[in-house]
């Protein structure tokens, strides 16, 4: 067994059982249990098992970008310190002091990606497991041959859920593949373009869109969509209903979250604000009035008095 193998042998174990288990609930309430929409639903049980478990990544995910927001200010202000310095000591320094300034304030550039890192292995042993399927083997668990024998013959729409649109064009499975492929991929890229679009246009900044991040947000806006529509032709039928039905949930997720928890001072947040506005239930948080510093009066300073002098201011006070 190799290295990769060793490492997906759990989390195909896990896929498995959960494939299984809800594979066993729609046979157990009817439905075929060798139908194609049966292993769909199937399928789609497991993103919602696994992109729920994801959910506390994902908080944590937000509440990074927003550290990271706020330190977008003081990270532009460092790289216009070293801009147009080029040599060695110059990059050092910006370097050392993006680090230091991630550091302090406890923020860390990658964390956007967590989530999606997480996902991928799941989505290797995924493919794995339905790479099996196709190939009518049973799996490392509870997956067995006659589980593989009927998800490697069932068909969503005339179209087995082992093929590839590739496969279809070589003519080994029948033309609904290619259809069925072609239409999932389009689906596919368009959540995907639509979920990046409503974090660019909608939840961030004035500063975040003036800062290199956004040039990142950008590039991934166009570039995500693009890996989507040319890897999908090689990937099964199964394996693309999983990540489309992932991408649905990301994009209700993202709309939940950026209509809620806005950017503070993005377009969402002033959204928003108007919303709560109209309904009466703004809450505007007046600043705490600052004390000013009480002016001390001046005090005369009382001259001594000599004895006769005294004496003197006496009488007269005697006399009125």
């Amino acid at each position: 067994m190799d290295p990769i193998s060793i490492i997906l042998w759990p989390i195909k174990w896990v896929i498995e059982l959960i494939l299984v288990a809800f594979h066993s609930l729609w046979s157990f309430i009817g439905m075929d249990p060798d139908a194609g929409v049966t292993w769909v639903l199937s399928i789609v049980g497991l993103v919602i098992v696994v992109r729920a478990a994801l959910i506390p990544i994902f908080v944590r995910q937000i509440k990074s970008q927003r550290r990271m927001l706020e330190v977008a200010p003081q990270l532009k202000k460092i790289q216009d310190k070293y801009k147009g310095k080029k040599d060695q000591f110059s990059r050092e320094a910006m370097s050392r002091e993006t680090m230091d300034l991630y550091k302090r304030t406890g923020t860390n550039p990658l964390s956007s990606c967590l989530p999606l890192l997480l996902q991928m292995p799941i989505f290797f042993g995924l493919y794995s497991v339905l790479n099996d399927a196709q190939h009518d083997k049973a799996g490392v668990g509870l997956f067995t041959q006659d589980l593989a024998n009927s998800f490697a013959n069932s068909e969503f729409l005339g179209a087995p859920l082992k093929g590839t649109f590739i496969g279809a064009v070589n003519g080994e499975y029948p033309w609904q593949v290619m259809v069925v492929a072609v239409t999932m991929i389009i689906l596919m890229t368009a959540s995907q373009f639509i979920t990046q679009l409503q974090i660019v246009s909608k939840n961030m900044s004035p500063e975040t869109k003036a800062s290199p991040m956004f040039r990142q947000q950008r590039i991934l806006l166009y570039l995500l969509p693009l890996v989507f529509a040319f890897s999908g032709v090689a990937f099964p039928i199964g394996v693309m209903f999983y990540w489309l039905v992932s991408n649905f949930w990301t994009m209700g997720q993202q709309f939940v979250v950026i209509r809620n928890m806005p950017t503070p001072g993005s377009e969402a947040a002033a959204a928003r604000e108007a919303r709560l506005a109209k309904k009466g239930k703004l809450v505007v948080e007046e600043p705490a009035p600052t004390e000013e510093p009480t002016k001390k009066q001046p005090t005369q300073r009382q001259q001594p008095v000599g004895k006769q002098r005294a004496k003197k201011q006496n009488n007269q006070g005697n006399k009125s």
